[in-house]
C-alpha cells in the first residue's frame, strides 16, 4: 500500500465520532449528577465512603492506568518499531506484582486517604506531609502536561472543527465536573466506564484485524516480516543500550507503585482483602489488554502501513485509529475515537483528584491545620484544589502547544519511582526510618530525577538539539532511584529517631492484621 492508496476521513469532521463524544459526555455527567447527591463528607469525596467493590475498584486501577499513551502510543510503537515497542507495556504491566505483594495490603491498613498517611504513621506530621506533597504534585503535574497536551492534539484530529485550544478547555471543564461535584465516586465510574469501553473496543479491533488473516497472529507476524524483514521480530530496534532499557524498566515498574492517583484507589475498598482483589483484578485486564495492543501494533504495521502511518504522526499515535477505519470504517473509527477521548477523560480526573486530596488532606489539614479541621471545610478546600488544579492544567495543555512532551510520561513514572515508591516502602519494612531520611529521600529521587533528565539525550539533542548530551541515559531511573533509598539510608543512620523506632512494632501489627485500619 503507497500514500496514494489509503482512503481515511481521519482528520475530517465525523458525524459518527461527535455523536458518540457527546454520549459518552453526556452519560458520565449525569454519572456526576447522581454521585454528587451522595458526596458530602471527606470519606465520600476521597475515597467514595469506601465502598466500592474489589472487583470494580480493580475496573477501575485498570481504567485509571490505561491511559492514551498506553492505547494509542503503544500501539503506535509496536506499528513503527515492532517487537521493542512492547518494552512500554511489560515495564508497566510488572509494576502490579510488585503493588500486589509490597504495597497494596499495608498501603489500606495504615492510611487514609494518601500515601503520605503511611509515611506519616510514625513519622513526623508536617516534614513528612510537605516532602510527600511535593513528590505527588511533582509527578501529577507532569503526568498532566503529558495528558492535556496529548487530549488536545488528539481531539483536534478527531474533531477539525475545534481549535486545540477550545479542545483542552473542553477537556478541562468537563473533567472539573466530575471531580468537583461527584468526588471519588464519580471519577470512580467514569474510570470503570471507560475501561470497559476500552477493553471492548480493543477487543473487537482485535477480532476485526485477526479475520484479515484467518484468525492467525503467526500469518500476521510472517506477513510483517516479509514485508519489513525479520527486524521487527527481534529486539534492539529501538532500545539498544541495555544500560537504558534498564533504566526504563525500572521507572516504569517501580514508578507504577508510587503514583499517587493509582495509590489512592486502594482507600476506596472496605478493606485489605478488598484491595488485594483489585489489584488482582487489575493486573488481569491490563495484562490483557496489553496482548491486544501488540495485535494493534502488528495488525496496523501490515494493513495501514509505516509510511501511512508516519505521515499523520511520527511517533505512530495514530495507528490504531487507522487501523479501525481499515478494517470496520468510518463508524467503528468513531467509536474507538470516542473511546480515546474517555480514555484521557479519566486519567485526567484521576490525577487532579489525587492531586487536590494532596492539598486539603496532606497540606491544609495536617500541615496548616495541625490536624485540626471540620468536614465541611476540608471538603471546600478540596473542591477549591479542584477548580484550582483543573485551570492549572487547562494552562499546562495551553502553555506546551506543539512541544515535543513525549518524554513527560516517563518523567513523571520516574519521580515517582525516585521519590515516592522508596519512601513508601522504606516506612512499610525498615524499622530505622527517620523523619530526615524520608524527607530527603523524596527531595533527591525527585530533584536527581528532574536534573538528569535535563541533561540527558531526550531533552538535550532531541529538543534543544545539541550534538551530545551530559547525561547520557535517556531516562534517569538508574541513578536516581538508588540515589534515593542511599540518601534515606545516609540520613535515617546519622539522625536516629527512637520515637519512630518505638512505633514501628505497633505498624506492624496494623499493617499484616489490619487492626484499627480506617
Amino acid at each position: 500500500m503507497n500514500l496514494l492508496q489509503i482512503q481515511t476521513t481521519l482528520g475530517q469532521t465525523e458525524p459518527i465520532s461527535v455523536i458518540m463524544f457527546f454520549i459518552f459526555v453526556a452519560i458520565t455527567l449525569y454519572i456526576t449528577y447522581w454521585a454528587a447527591k451522595k458526596t458530602k463528607t471527606t470519606s465520600e469525596f476521597y475515597a467514595a465512603g469506601r465502598s466500592v467493590t474489589g472487583f470494580q475498584n480493580g475496573l477501575a486501577l485498570a481504567g485509571d492506568y490505561m491511559s492514551a499513551a498506553s492505547f494509542l502510543g503503544i500501539a503506535g510503537m509496536v506499528a513503527m518499531k515492532g517487537y521493542d515497542g512492547l518494552i512500554y507495556s511489560i515495564g508497566f504491566l510488572v509494576g502490579w506484582p510488585i503493588i500486589t505483594f509490597l504495597i497494596a495490603e499495608p498501603l489500606r491498613n495504615l492510611g487514609k486517604y494518601t500515601f503520605a498517611d503511611v509515611l506519616a504513621y510514625r513519622l513526623q506530621q508536617k516534614p513528612i506531609r510537605i516532602a510527600a506533597s511535593i513528590g505527588t504534585l511533582l509527578t501529577i503535574t507532569f503526568y498532566l502536561i503529558a495528558q492535556m497536551v496529548g487530549a488536545g492534539s488528539l481531539i483536534k484530529t478527531l474533531f477539525p472543527f475545534l481549535s486545540y485550544e477550545m479542545a483542552v478547555i473542553i477537556v478541562g471543564c468537563v473533567m472539573i465536573a466530575y471531580v468537583l461535584f461527584g468526588g471519588m465516586l464519580a471519577t470512580t465510574w467514569v474510570q470503570i466506564i471507560k475501561a470497559v469501553l476500552l477493553l471492548g473496543g480493543a477487543s473487537i479491533l482485535v477480532v476485526m484485524t485477526l479475520l484479515e488473516f484467518g484468525f492467525s497472529p503467526v500469518e500476521l507476524f510472517n506477513q510483517a516480516a516479509e514485508k519489513y524483514t525479520d527486524t521487527v521480530l527481534s529486539a534492539g530496534s529501538y532500545v539498544s543500550n541495555p544500560f537504558d532499557a534498564v533504566s526504563l524498566g525500572l521507572a516504569l515498574m517501580l514508578g507504577t507503585a508510587g503514583l499517587p492517583h493509582i495509590l489512592m484507589r486502594f482507600y476506596t475498598v472496605p478493606d485489605a482483602k478488598a484491595a488485594r482483589t483489585s489489584v488482582f483484578v487489575a493486573t488481569g485486564f491490563i495484562g490483557y489488554f496489553y496482548i491486544l495492543t501488540f495485535i494493534i501494533g502488528f495488525g496496523a504495521m501490515v494493513l495501514v502501513g509505516q509510511e501511512n502511518i508516519g505521515t499523520f504522526d511520527k511517533g505512530g499515535n495514530m495507528a490504531a485509529l487507522l487501523l479501525s477505519e481499515n478494517v470496520g470504517g468510518s463508524i467503528f473509527l468513531g467509536f474507538i475515537a470516542a473511546v480515546a477521548f474517555a480514555t484521557i477523560l479519566a486519567v485526567v480526573a484521576g490525577l487532579t483528584l489525587s492531586g487536590a486530596t494532596a492539598i486539603s488532606h496532606d497540606l491544609y489539614v495536617n500541615v496548616i491545620k495541625k490536624g485540626k479541621s471540620d468536614e465541611a471545610g476540608e471538603v471546600k478546600v478540596a473542591k477549591r484544589a479542584t477548580l484550582a488544579l483543573g485551570i492549572f492544567a487547562i494552562l499546562l495543555g495551553l502553555i506546551f502547544k506543539g512541544q515535543n512532551v513525549a518524554f513527560m510520561v516517563g518523567l513523571a513514572f520516574a519521580i515517582a519511582a525516585s521519590a515516592n515508591f522508596p519512601s513508601l516502602l522504606l516506612s512499610i519494612l525498615w524499622k530505622k526510618l527517620t523523619t530526615k531520611g524520608t524527607a530527603a529521600s523524596i527531595i533527591v529521587g525527585s530533584s536527581s530525577a528532574i536534573l538528569l533528565i535535563i541533561l540527558s539525550p531526550t531533552i538535550m539533542v532531541d529538543i534543544l538539539k545539541y550534538e551530545t548530551a551530559i547525561f547520557p541515559l535517556k531516562n534517569p531511573a538508574l541513578i536516581s532511584i538508588p540515589a534515593s533509598f542511599l540518601t534515606a539510608w545516609i540520613v535515617s543512620l546519622m539522625s536516629k529517631e527512637p520515637a519512630a523506632e518505638a512505633k514501628f512494632e505497633k505498624e506492624k501489627l496494623r499493617s499484616y492484621l489490619g487492626v484499627g485500619a480506617e
